[in-house]
């Protein structure tokens, strides 16, 4: 009988996560037969868990919070997309070489415009934190051509760090939450990790536009704090990130198995499944 290859998700924490269901969900879908489960890994233990993942037959990995930066440090081999941002979120074992990719882009972007019909040409765009999943979605989303990126953050330097490596595909600048009073926005994304703790980052009134959304890259069974936020100051849509979860989650299943699963009936089935 031949064994089911395994697919890992490594996150701190990680019990919250949806990845073993949606890959299974991918697995039913196309005939595959594929073992996928989630682990908590610490980002001092990551290297090891690698490693031990490796040596007993795994064959890709997912990195979830806080391990994309230490995922690309660690990769023998980056894709274009990982280079640009300097996170990984995909791994997988080419012969003897450890191979990174970064799906969050493109997996935000088909949310974002396939899924949810939005537009990011000429829009003002607002994302809030600038870790590792920012990494990931700031090339793509510049590459739509936004009127304006401004990223917020707590530690202004993290920010100022963003800019400076993506300020050459187009206009960014960065800021404080507090110093965001009087500004609007078409679109803002919350990168931040504070929904894990209930919170939302120290936002001012009156940030979204007319017609404006917010869109949290965070998921839960329920809305999350800044889901509620976006409602609360009125935005045309506030949805989670759970769509971006599918599709960034079924590029990292092409790019392992050679196939791409259909995702919209599988979102379908979580929103209605919550």
């Amino acid at each position: 009988m031949t064994t089911p290859d395994h697919y890992a998700v490594f996150g701190h924490p990680i019990a919250h996560s949806k990845s073993p269901r949606i890959h299974q969900m991918f697995a039913r879908q196309l005939g595959d037969e594929i073992i996928y489960t989630a682990q908590d890994v610490p980002p001092d233990c990551f290297v090891v868990a690698v490693r031990s993942f490796q040596a007993g037959g795994g064959k890709g990995l997912n990195c979830t919070v806080p391990l994309k930066e230490l995922a690309f440090r660690l990769a023998d081999q980056l894709s274009s997309r990982a280079e640009l941002s300097g996170a990984v979120n995909t791994l997988m074992w080419r012969e003897t070489q450890l191979f990174g990719d970064n799906t969050d882009g493109v997996g935000l972007l088909r949310d974002l415009t396939t899924n949810l019909g939005l537009t990011l040409k000429q829009r003002r765009i607002l994302i809030l934190g600038a870790g590792g999943a920012v990494r990931g979605i700031l090339g793509p989303i510049l590459m739509q051509q936004p009127s304006q990126i401004v990223i917020a953050n707590r530690t202004l330097s993290r920010a100022e760090e963003l800019a400076q490596r993506f300020g050459h595909l187009g206009r960014l600048s960065t800021t404080n939450f507090i110093n965001l009073a009087g500004s609007q926005f078409d679109l803002i994304i919350n990168a931040t990790a504070a929904g894990l703790k209930g919170e939302t980052p120290p936002l001012p009134e009156g940030l979204v536009a007319a017609g404006g959304c917010c869109y949290d890259l965070m998921y839960g069974d329920q809305p999350t704090p800044f889901v509620r936020w976006g409602e609360a100051q009125g935005a045309k849509l506030s949805t989670d990130g759970l769509g971006m979860l599918v599709e960034q989650a079924a590029e990292a299943y092409l790019l392992w198995r050679g196939t791409r699963p259909e995702t919209k009936e599988i979102i379908t089935q979580l929103r209605h499944s919550k």
